[in-house]
């Protein structure tokens, strides 16, 4: 079966044919996989993974209403977990992300209508060839991240965005030999 990424690792395989690139619009999904980005920020995609777990125990499941109210112990608390991703900016990052995330549902109604703007509404279907060329941002993650740091985000810069949008099929940048591909530009 032909994937786009060259690899046998299994986090790696399920993550690619289960979840990155399908379109996401359920709001603690994308709170999710907006946080993960920013805490794969200067590390790997695969440690994220082997985290994403903990990650999830640690966060309440990435409910935003919960996270918003976290503590400064609490904040202290996943810091010394040592089954997470132990950075102080990016846990606390996640809180005030949480809270600005809240600021934009009570806005736009939900978070999915404000962030889909950015693509009209429907996947960007791209036709790359090989990842040689993927570009590591592009105009709409510029204006995304130009538009989330402006409303005080943090750990949202236009790469960050970027791969934010390929994970929730914002793009459809699986490659056109991969079996996921034709899948995709379907949903």
């Amino acid at each position: 079966m032909a994937r786009c990424w060259n690899t046998q690792n299994p986090l790696y395989i399920r993550y690619h044919d289960e979840e990155w690139g399908v379109p996401v619009h359920e709001e603690r999904k994308l709170f999710e996989l907006l946080s993960l980005e920013g805490f794969q920020a200067g590390l790997t995609w695969e440690l994220v993974l082997k985290r994403r777990e903990a990650l999830r125990k640690a966060f309440s499941d990435f409910d935003p209403l919960t996270v918003a109210k976290y503590s400064l112990e609490q904040v202290e608390s996943i810091h010394g977990d040592s089954s997470v991703i132990r950075n102080r900016a990016k846990v606390v990052a996640t809180i005030n992300n949480a809270q600005r995330f809240i600021e934009i549902q009570s806005e736009f109604g939900t978070f999915d209508k404000f962030i889909w703007q950015f693509v009209n509404g429907k996947p960007v279907k791209h036709a790359f060839k090989s990842m040689s060329e993927m570009p590591a941002q592009t105009d709409e993650s510029r204006a995304m991240s130009d538009e989330l740091k402006r409303r005080g985000f943090k750990f949202v810069g236009p790469t960050i965005c970027y791969a934010f949008m390929q994970a929730v099929g914002m793009f459809n940048d699986h490659l056109v030999f991969c079996f996921r591909y034709g899948q995709i530009a379907k949903m």
